[in-house]
């Protein structure tokens, strides 16, 4: 995979929500009256925020149908955007009682920016947003005023799972309470390597790639490492994997949750692919995720 389609990959549906709409509603039918439900309440909404370096950033979110101090913020996958991980929304908000935020991460969605960051640069971009969501959510007295911080969950899919193992590895809010990674790799460098670690040419292209993208980009294919990450990650995670994914590999997951200090859990859903165990196994997800959340998140 050369170093252009990794950080400037086809984003045509990420870019034109009507479509990650429609597709939303082709993966999972029940979404469409439940998005119909918010807008026709003014409850999905957008928000902004200008980056350090001058990109303006975008996310939606909505508030719980109960208040509730409780909230998912959900980072979506490559060519991915926040529209289409409103699947994991329905999940958290409508099933669970969660608020959810999504962000567009950079160049994806409504979001500037020209190149994805595959989760490494991202993770700065998410740490600017956490505030903003907890300020939004945060419960607050009859005259706005903040009373105490909301209790949060990050979770990601993909390179939004290793944004959110990167998250995890910095100096944590202390509204964040847990992590719910799925799909995520153990660094780009592996991922772009696939199973051609012992071809000569690619042991020879994929660090001249990894240099440029340095060069180009500010970050190398082996920085941009989640394994590195988790390392230093003390709170709750929760890893989920297909056992059939050929696109983060499987094995990935495994070191990854080794490199993990306590507390954590995993569960390998049988038989599916990249980024489908909630497709395959709506309920069971579900309640898993159910499950791990109230040990942490009262």
């Amino acid at each position: 995979m050369a170093v252009n389609m990794v950080v400037n990959p086809n984003r045509e549906t990420s870019h034109n929500p009507e479509i990650a709409y429609a597709q939303l509603f082709e993966e999972l039918p029940p979404a469409k009256m439940w998005v119909e439900d918010l807008r026709s309440r003014s409850a999905l909404r957008d928000t902004f925020i200008i980056a350090k370096d001058g990109r303006r950033l975008h996310a939606i979110y909505a508030a719980a149908n109960q208040p509730t101090d409780k909230t998912a913020f959900i980072i979506h996958g490559w060519t991915d955007s926040a529209v289409r991980m409103m699947r994991y929304g329905y999940m958290f908000q409508h099933d669970l009682g969660y608020n959810m935020f999504l962000p567009d991460l950079n160049g994806h969605g409504l979001s500037e920016g020209e190149y994805a960051q595959m989760g490494w640069l991202d993770r700065l971009d998410v740490i600017e947003w956490l505030d903003v969501a907890n300020d939004i959510f945060a419960p607050k007295d009859s005259l706005g005023n903040k009373i105490s911080d909301t209790q949060m969950v990050i979770h990601g899919t993909s390179m939004g799972a290793a944004t959110a193992m990167c998250v995890s590895g910095e100096p944590q809010k202390p509204f964040v309470k847990a992590y719910i990674e799925d799909c995520g790799y153990t660094s780009v460098f592996d991922e772009v390597s696939g199973d051609q670690h012992e071809q000569s040419l690619m042991q020879l292209v994929i660090p001249l790639a990894s240099w440029w993208c340095g060069i180009r980009h500010g970050w190398t294919f082996s920085e941009a490492a989640p394994l590195e990450m988790v390392k230093k990650s003390h709170l709750p995670m929760f890893f989920i994997h297909g056992d059939n994914d050929t696109f983060v590999p499987t094995w990935m997951v495994h070191p990854l949750y080794e490199a993990k200090p306590d507390p954590k859990e995993i569960w390998l859903a049988p038989g599916s692919e990249h980024a489908c165990s909630y497709f395959d196994y709506p309920a069971e997800y579900t309640q898993r995720v159910q499950f791990f959340l109230e040990k942490y998140i009262k």
